[in-house]
């Protein structure tokens, strides 16, 4: 489990590729990795990954062709920055929401406004999910819990502050960037299970067998 609240950037160092996978080497902060071993999971721009290879501040990891196809992390390439975050634990305190690592989709910057002390970018995402957005609702981007502002159909956007961007890579997004998109679960969870049941009602009954009324 992850919360959404980026503990900093790692650089691509290496990136190989394989048979249907491959594998990125990352260099993260001083101290980041400590106490990490093997097995371990860290989100990568909100993709939960497992830690393959460890070496002081490096890391390695291996991405099937899924995650490559999913997600935005297909694309990059040594020198690129990903958000990182490392698996929360229990007891951790929980600053933004709840989130699996597990990727829904990919949205496209449609615009990006910048003021003196913020920022706000909008996204666009795939029309078959925007059923999933609510205005003040939670949404991780990249792997930041961010809070929805305005919604226009498949379109929202939402607000960045200072810290925010110095943190985490998205104040070098620009328009036509692809970011990683994670609904929160629970979200997803009350929306299919309404929609479900609407359906169930809607459909025809025909009367209980053996019945003559």
């Amino acid at each position: 489990m992850f919360t959404g609240i980026v503990q900093g950037t790692a650089e691509i160092l290496k990136v190989v590729s394989h048979p249907a996978f491959r594998t990125h080497t990352l260099r993260f902060p001083a101290q980041s990795l400590t106490g990490v071993q093997c097995g371990a999971s860290i989100a990568h721009n909100g993709c939960c990954l497992t830690v393959t290879a460890i070496h002081d501040d490096t890391a390695s990891f291996d991405l099937m062709q899924e995650t490559l196809s999913i997600t935005n992390l297909g694309e990059l390439q040594p020198g690129d920055l990903v958000n990182f975050e490392r698996a929360a634990r229990f007891g951790d305190e929980i600053g933004g929401h709840q989130m699996s690592g597990h990727i829904l989709c990919t949205a496209h910057v449609t615009q990006v406004i910048a003021s003196e002390h913020n920022r706000q970018l909008e996204f666009e995402l795939p029309p078959q999910f925007s059923r999933y957005l609510f205005t003040k609702g939670y949404i991780g981007v990249d792997g930041i819990s961010l809070t929805i502002g305005q919604l226009s159909d498949n379109r929202f956007n939402v607000n960045l502050i200072p810290e925010t961007l110095a943190r985490t890579n998205i104040g070098s997004r620009q328009a036509g960037d692809r970011v990683n998109i994670e609904i929160d679960p629970q979200t997803q969870a009350i929306v299919d299970t309404v929609e479900r049941v609407m359906q169930e009602q809607l459909k025809p009954h025909g009367g209980i067998p053996g019945d003559s009324r």
